[in-house]
C-alpha cells in the first residue's frame, strides 16, 4: 500500500454541509477524536452495508469518546433520504465539489472489471485531538470494515 500521509500528519481542513444543511468543520472537534469516513454513493450495497455497520457500533465509537462523519459527493437531499431509509445513525456530510474527498486523496483511479476511470475511494481516516491523522485506511472493502476499524481504534485508544 503507498503510504498516503506522513505518520502524525496534520489532518486536512474541511467545513461541509450535513443533511440537516449545518455548517460541520475540523475545527469543531479539535480536542476530541473523529473518525472520517469517506464512501462512493448513497444507498448503493456496500455503502448501504458499511453506514449501516457504523449505525449498529456507533454507541462503542461514542464510549471511545469518538464521533463518526460519513463524507460523500452525494446532495444534502440524497444525505436526508439515505438516512430515513435505512435509520442510519451517523452523520453525513456532502462534497459535491469533490474538494474535502480530494485533499484526504479518497479520489482516484478505480478499476472494475477490468476498465479503469476516476472515482471515490472508500478510505476511512482516524484524526487525533490534535487534528492528525493517528491512522488511515484506503481503499477498503466496506464488508466488515467497521467492525476492523472499532477494533483498531480500541487498540490506538489502549481500551
Amino acid at each position: 500500500m503507498v503510504d498516503l500521509f506522513p505518520e502524525n500528519a496534520l489532518a486536512p481542513d474541511f467545513s461541509l454541509p450535513n443533511s440537516q444543511g449545518e455548517i460541520i468543520s475540523k475545527t469543531d472537534f479539535l480536542g476530541k477524536w473523529l473518525l472520517l469516513y469517506f464512501y462512493p454513493k448513497d444507498n448503493t450495497p456496500g455503502c448501504t452495508l458499511e453506514a449501516k455497520d457504523f449505525s449498529n457500533f456507533i454507541r462503542d465509537f461514542h464510549e471511545l469518546g469518538v464521533k463518526i462523519l460519513g463524507v460523500s459527493k452525494d446532495s444534502i437531499k440524497s444525505h436526508c433520504n439515505f438516512i430515513s431509509k435505512h435509520d442510519l445513525k451517523i452523520d453525513l456530510l456532502s462534497d459535491p465539489d469533490l474538494e474535502t474527498i480530494k485533499a484526504y486523496k479518497a479520489w482516484g483511479i478505480k478499476k472494475n472489471y477490468g476498465k479503469e476511470y476516476e472515482g471515490l475511494i472508500r478510505s476511512t481516516f482516524l484524526i487525533n485531538p490534535q487534528g492528525e491523522i493517528a491512522k488511515y485506511w484506503s481503499n477498503v472493502r466496506a464488508k466488515g470494515h467497521a467492525d476492523r476499524v472499532l477494533r483498531e481504534v480500541k487498540k490506538i485508544l489502549d481500551k
